[in-house]
């Protein structure tokens, strides 16, 4: 009898086996937080199965994709969500984590909304802006329509200085009061945030908005229309304030890090050849059919397209080719002395980068391979290959 109940108490104790863990990278109650839990609560109906929340918070968002990396996903019932700010930590952190090794079962096409209060001109008012997770990308458009077109992210960085306070270390309930209050002149939501916080000030005259920073476009690889909003996006805005389309430096770093964080902001990712992986996307794309579904979810998040499975992984590759190693390097300056970031710029992840040092080792393993006499020939050939870049 002893040993009956003993075993029983073992079986007790562990964990359910049949249901999914879905992993949050922030505390209960955030935007990624409410919107998982709404995907989980209509995606079990379609899988069959319990879907259990796991929350995981930590700095910058990066400690639950980094243990979803190097743990959870062996365990064939993880999903892992990520949110806008993983992907910015990917793009100047070390982290462990990297997109394209995971197997894709879908992700949101997000943007973020941006409005000002009434009468700000960010051409000429001090700009004050809260810091947060997944901000970044905004004080960077903010500081472009400040501070136009100049020619080195060190003039940048200095604009940024005289025509920007970026507030660090308030939560998104101390943000949008200040906002109200009318401390902060500029803030930015994801579409149903705004819809509830700023719009009853819109409708109020006491704030404007100003622009959507646009969906990723799987067809052209560049920025879309945010379906949600009439309008522009972020180059139409700068357009209208200084009479010509955005370019250089800084805005190719913007672009670089806002199309990460919009395209990657919403997204569920499971171990490659994860065995349950077909299910779970099977399940989604029912839940995706499901009119129920469908309006809860863009009740939270607004009326945005889906990267299903291998859309999201064109979407991952439109990311890689704007990883070039110089917008990579600007924005990694602009993050660490303008923003205080402990940025690192990664070559590893750059495109061009990549490329070099493909060829570069190719040719010296020939080099080290082959009799002496040819080492000064391959020597010839690698250095002639670096002086392209």
């Amino acid at each position: 009898m002893k040993k009956w109940l003993a075993a029983m108490a073992m079986v007790v104790s562990l964990p359910a086996s049949a249901a999914y863990q879905m992993i949050i990278p922030q505390e209960a109650g955030g935007g990624t937080s409410v919107w998982a839990s709404i995907i989980a609560k209509h995606l079990e109906k379609h899988l069959g199965e319990e879907i259990v929340l796991t929350h995981i918070p930590g700095a910058r968002d990066i400690p639950a994709f980094n243990k979803f990396h190097n743990e959870l996903q062996n365990d064939d019932k993880t999903i892992m969500v990520s949110h806008g700010g993983n992907a910015e930590s990917y793009l100047i952190e070390e982290v462990d984590y990297n997109y394209k090794e995971y197997e894709p079962i879908g992700g949101m096409n997000l943007s973020i909304v941006t409005a000002a209060r009434t009468g700000v001109d960010l051409k000429k008012d001090h700009i004050k802006f809260s810091s947060g997770s997944g901000n970044n990308p905004d004080v960077m458009a903010f500081t472009l329509l400040a501070c136009g077109e100049l020619p080195t992210m060190d003039d940048y960085v200095a604009c940024f200085k005289d025509h920007v306070t970026f507030v660090k270390g308030m939560k998104s309930g101390d943000r949008r009061l200040a906002f109200m209050r009318g401390e902060l002149n500029t803030t930015r939501e994801s579409t149903a945030a705004f819809i509830k916080h700023v719009q009853p000030l819109i409708d109020k005259g006491e704030a404007e908005l100003l622009f959507s920073h646009g969906v990723l476009d799987l067809n052209t690889g560049k920025v879309g229309a945010d379906p949600n909003f009439a309008v522009g996006s972020f180059d139409q805005a700068y357009r209208a304030a200084w009479g010509k389309d955005p370019a250089g430096p800084m805005y190719d770093a913007y672009i670089l890090v806002k199309q990460y964080r919009d395209a990657l902001q919403k997204a569920l990712w499971m171990r490659k050849g994860n065995p349950n992986a077909p299910k779970v996307q099977a399940a989604l794309e029912a839940m995706l059919a499901d009119p129920e579904a469908q309006a809860a979810i863009e009740k939270k998040a607004g009326k945005y397209g889906w990267n299903v499975g291998n859309d999201l992984l064109k979407a991952v590759d439109i990311l890689q080719d704007l990883t070039t190693s110089q917008a990579l390097k600007d924005l990694v300056k602009f993050q660490s002395e303008a923003l205080g970031v402990k940025a690192v710029y990664k070559a590893n992840i750059a495109n061009d980068a990549n490329a070099v040092d493909t060829v570069v080792n190719t040719v010296e393993r020939k080099t080290n391979n082959a009799v002496d006499t040819t080492k000064d020939t391959a020597t010839g050939v690698v250095d002639w290959v670096k002086s392209f870049f």
